[in-house]
Order: C-alpha cells, then structure tokens, then sequence
C-alpha cells in the first residue's frame, strides 16, 4: 500500500464509531514492557525523488566491482531469459494459488519447482520454498523436534561450521521455544567436524543434528560418517547444502545408509542476482515419513473428469498454517517471485547445464587458490578437499587489505574475525563460473601490490640537525 488514504477526521469519525477515544486504545492488551516505544532509529520521510536517488546512488556502489565474496550469495551467471520470464505480469503479480481453479500456470510451475528440488536434494518431497536460507534452518530445527517423537529433550546438535549468521537466525527463532541448541566445535587444523571426536555425546538425547555441506569454510564435512553416527544415537539429520553444489557432490538422500532426513538451504544461487542483500529464498525437502510436518505449501498433481493433468495444494490446508499456536508453520506467503526465477533457471540450465557451472565454479576455485598462495604472505588455512570456496590466511591486516582491493572495485573476500576469532587475518573467497582468467590475475596482481605495501617494515624517519 503506497499510502495511507484517511484524513485524520475520518480516523476519528472511525475510532467515534467504535467507541474508543485513541488508535492505541486498540492495542492496550499488549504490556507496557513489550512494546517497542518510538522508533528513534528510523529517519524523517523522504520524498519521491529523494528515495529515488538514493536508490540509485546505493545501486552504484554495486556496479563494475568483480566479486570474490561468497559465505552464502554466490555470483553466478543468470541467462537473460530468467527475469524477462519472471516478471511477465502472469507471474511478476501472482498472489499465493489459493485458488486452483485460477491458478493452474503458478501451481504448475511450483509443481515443477518441488520435483527439481526433490531430484537435485534425493528427498522424497519439497515444499514450495520458504523466506531464505537462515529461517529454513529454523524450520528445520523445529520440524525436526516435533517429529522424532523418540527425543524428549528438546536439544539439537550443530556443528560450528554451519553458516554463523544462519545460526543466530536459528537461536533468535528457537530459543525462546525451549530448544537448546548444543554447538559441535570443529578441528582447527582441517576446518571441518571430526566424526571420531564425538564420543563425548554418544548415548545423550539429541533430537537431531545439523550438518552443512560445503561448510561454511567451503571444505566438505565427512557427510556419510556423520549421518550414520547421528542416525545410531537416535537423531534426525538436518543438511544444509549450495543447491549448485549438489550437480557435482553426493546427494544428501544418499548421505550414509538411509540418507539424511530434512535437507534445507538458501536458494540464490539458481538465478537470483545478488541485489545488495535480497530477497532471496529457502528450500525444503524431507523424507516421505516427515512431510505431514513440513511447513509450507505442497503442490500435486492429478487428473480431472476428462483425464487432463490438473494442479493444486495438497496435504495440507492454509488454515494449518494461520492457526497460533496449533500451527505447524506460520510459513503461508514466500518467496514465489524468486521461486518462478529457480524454476524457469533450472529448466534452462537443465542437469548438464547445472553440472557445467558447478564444475567451472571448483576450477577456478582451484586456480585462484594456486595462484594466490604464490604469493609471499597467503597461505592456504584448511587443508581439506572443497568446493568454490577456500579459507585464506594474510600477513596483513585484513581490513586493510579489503579497503585496498575495494578500491581497485575488487571484493577480495570475506572476513573470517568477526565469528571466528581464532581465525584472525582471515579471508574466505570464492570464484565461482563467472570468474574468468583475467579477473583472477587482477585479483593476484593487485594483492601481491597491496600486501608488499602493507607487509614493508615502515622507515624511521631521520631527524634534521
């Protein structure tokens, strides 16, 4: 809603009408200590032109940069046939498909989406997708306490080299349920979670156990090992997976002997531009045992009176998720936009096509990681096989470092400090289909020129007599 269209005489003739004297007479269920108070934070109104340039001048400091930053959004390239499809009208303004009748192209096309996502993960079912990556891990989390009925403790295993933003996301939306979640720490040598140091919670009542896959050092987790060990001490396992990752790596429905039971992930990475922050959006599959406690919506397929194919919600009803707190979900509206771009993304692209940008994205993950640790002063810090992202340890300082390159419209990476501070002076970089020979060379040339400027042991200067 652009605007709100009462004058403040017809919102007083209103509040007349139903007998109450103010607005927030309407809200005094709520306690004085759980209301925000006035928004200080938030800035006066602008005008029309002013967001306008605003908007522009933010969408500037985007442009011509060459991106080496991964930890979650990936620059892939996006066939320019996505978002011309994605924003027809058909799709760019269609509301949520409650109503089937005319809805069939949107619940055809999430259809088609679902059985991708089930493909690509080896799940049994998919739902239609949820807000990002971050709160489907939540989801994850709680979907997986409400159905192993066999754990009374509400507790859940996860490893330390989850994505941290995702895991804060996790304990934001978690934690005030009663559920714990117990960090699994991670070898500081290889940057990954050792299968043969977790004796300690052999025989404990977890619910489940969080594993990523890349993690988010980019190196890959011992999948297998940890899926069968979680399995024997009476656990779900959660996977959080790069869906581009899985044209090259094991499925995670075929992690161990029975695969993991939930899988979730972010979504961007199939044909979602990176777009200074978002939208983007999650995904979900799970094993058939589990999908009545999937939240979200679940789109079938089935024949009409003429024997035509015909699409509609199933399984479960939109008042299962509008319901307090008998809901599975709150999850009912989503990312259907980015969905549309997943979908027509993958169609194109196809399992080839898919495969070839994953295999290019480690290639040159290869190539920049050879050239770079040429360099006096970069080092490689996981000795661990990965996928397009690598760990990077400077002899510089790395803020220093990143303002140099950045400068040179070069984002050189991310910096590791801020969550892991054993990891100090540390990048993780990525590359990814797009980056090509040259770009890698420039990257390598200017930080061999800004790392001998920042490394140079600085001159005392001589005094004048």
């Amino acid at each position: 809603m652009p605007f709100i269209p009462h004058t403040e005489r017809e919102v007083q003739e209103m509040l007349a009408t139903i007998g109450v004297h103010s607005i927030d007479n309407l809200f005094d269920e709520i306690p004085p200590e759980l209301r925000c108070g006035p928004l200080s934070g938030v800035p006066e109104g602008m005008s029309e032109l002013e967001v306008s340039r605003l908007m522009h001048a933010r969408a500037a400091q985007d442009a011509g940069a060459v991106c080496f930053v991964g930890a979650g959004a990936y620059d892939h390239h996006i066939p320019a046939a996505v978002w011309e499809l994605t924003t027809r009208g058909e799709f760019y303004s269609a509301y949520t498909p409650y109503q089937g009748e005319a809805s069939q192209g949107t619940l055809q096309l999430i259809y088609e989406f679902q059985s991708m996502m089930a493909a690509l993960t080896g799940m049994d079912v998919s739902n239609a997708s949820l807000y990002d990556g971050a709160s489907a891990l939540a989801e994850a989390v709680l979907m997986a306490v409400r159905a192993n009925r066999k754990s009374k403790s509400r507790r859940v295993l996860i490893a330390a080299t989850v994505h941290p933003t995702y895991r804060q996301v996790v304990s934001s939306i978690v934690g005030n349920q009663g559920i714990e979640l117990v960090e699994l720490t991670y070898d500081r040598i290889h940057g990954y979670v050792d299968p043969a140091r977790l004796n300690d919670y052999i025989g404990q009542d977890h619910a489940a156990l969080v594993v990523s896959q890349p993690n988010f050092f980019g190196t890959l987790e011992e999948a297998d090992a940890l899926t069968d060990w979680a399995h024997a001490q009476g656990m779900l396992v959660i996977g959080v997976v790069n869906p581009v990752s899985l044209a090259l790596l094991q499925a995670p429905g075929a992690w161990g002997e029975t695969g993991a039971d939930i899988v979730c992930g972010e979504g961007q990475p199939l044909g979602v531009p990176l777009a200074s922050g978002g939208p983007y959006f999650g995904f979900m599959c799970c094993k058939r045992d589990y999908m009545r406690q999937m939240p979200g919506r679940i789109v079938g397929r089935t024949l009409d009176l003429d024997g035509k194919p015909g699409y509609t919600l199933t399984l479960q009803a939109r008042e299962q998720h509008i319901r307090r707190s008998k809901a599975t979900s709150n999850i009912c509206t989503n990312q259907g936009l980015l969905v549309t771009a997943a979908t027509i993304h993958l169609s194109i692209l196809g399992a080839g096509g898919l495969r070839a940008a994953a295999t290019a994205s480690h290639r040159n993950a290869r190539r920049l990681l050879d050239s770079v640790t040429r360099l006096r002063g970069v080092r490689q810090v996981f000795d661990r096989p990965f996928f397009h992202e690598v760990v990077l340890r400077l002899d510089a300082p790395i803020q220093g470092v990143l303002r140099a390159m950045a400068v040179q419209n070069v984002l050189a990476g991310y910096s590791l400090e801020e969550y892991f501070p054993e990891l100090q002076n540390c990048i993780l970089v990525c590359a990814t289909e797009k980056r090509t020979e040259e770009d890698i060379d420039r990257y390598v040339q200017h930080l061999e020129r800004i790392l001998s400027k920042l490394s140079a042991p600085t001159c005392p200067v001589k005094p004048k007599f």
